[in-house]
């Protein structure tokens, strides 16, 4: 036979398949640890390949961004009917920090509302007001933060709509970037988030805008983290308290414990 005429010749069997091997077999689970400003730390597990060679796993799970509902998060029992309702429409962002062990120790990243909450607020008859501000914490995060606000009715009122006039919708903006800037840029991240949980700032800008208009259902729907200041070990083990590695603790000598002599020469 000629030489180069059979091209199957080289290149062995026909039809036989490569071995398939399970990618989980491969793959570790990781938990992913809370701040201590929430009730449950423990939150969820996510997987990552093996360190082999030059690929590390820990480089890959830094930067994941979870996304979990406050509900999950503050909730005390498993019978959703005994938590709070509130909570349930807030959903916030982790970012993976840093590793320790099989624990993924996260931080605040931002946070939203769910599209059917927001929908349900907006109704007809009424004005919607919305503002944003920039925000710099004393940790050093630069947040944008997304304010909204509904008109409702004055007490004895008789008309149906309750729309506001554009000099009071101004007015009622520039109450909205005074509260926030005041509340947000005079504590840290961790007191900030404190405040969305229970709406703070919210009741502050309807009692600020009381004199203006009477508003209603007045939420930080949105927080987003421009910028963050250098990554600091330390303040994240703060925030997470016991959730990195067991190092053990120092050994204490007893009581009949003696020192070996120190020999001159060996």
């Amino acid at each position: 036979m000629a030489v180069g005429k059979n091209k199957r010749l080289s290149k062995g069997k026909k039809g036989l398949k490569k071995k398939v091997v399970d990618p989980f077999t491969r793959k570790d689970w990781y938990d992913i640890r809370a701040p201590n400003i929430f009730i449950q730390t423990t939150v969820g597990k996510t997987l990552v390949n093996r360190t082999q060679g030059l690929k590390n796993a820990n480089d890959a799970l830094k930067g994941r961004i979870v996304e979990l509902s406050l509900a999950d998060l503050n909730s005390k029992t498993e019978d959703l009917k005994k938590n709070n309702p509130d909570d349930a429409f807030r959903k916030i962002k982790l970012q993976v920090q840093e590793v320790a062990g099989k624990n993924c120790l996260t931080q605040f990243y931002g946070m939203d509302f769910t599209s059917d909450k927001l929908r349900s607020l907006v109704k007809k008859w009424q004005t919607l007001i919305e503002r944003h501000v920039d925000v710099k914490t004393t940790d050093g995060y630069l947040l944008r933060l997304f304010c909204i606000g509904f008109t409702k009715k004055r007490p004895n009122q008789v008309s149906k709509t309750t729309y506001a006039q554009s000099s009071q919708i101004k007015a009622i903006r520039r109450k909205m970037y005074d509260v926030i800037t005041k509340e947000a840029s005079s504590c840290d991240l961790k007191e900030l988030v404190q405040k969305l949980i229970p709406e703070v700032m919210g009741k502050e800008i309807e009692k600020a805008t009381q004199g203006i208009y009477p508003l209603q259902n007045v939420y930080i729907r949105k927080v987003k983290i421009l910028k963050a200041p250098k990554f600091d070990l330390g303040k994240l083990m703060e925030l997470h308290g016991n959730a990195s590695e067991d190092l053990g603790k120092k050994v204490v000598p007893g009581a009949d414990y003696k020192e070996p002599p120190v020999f001159a020469s060996v």
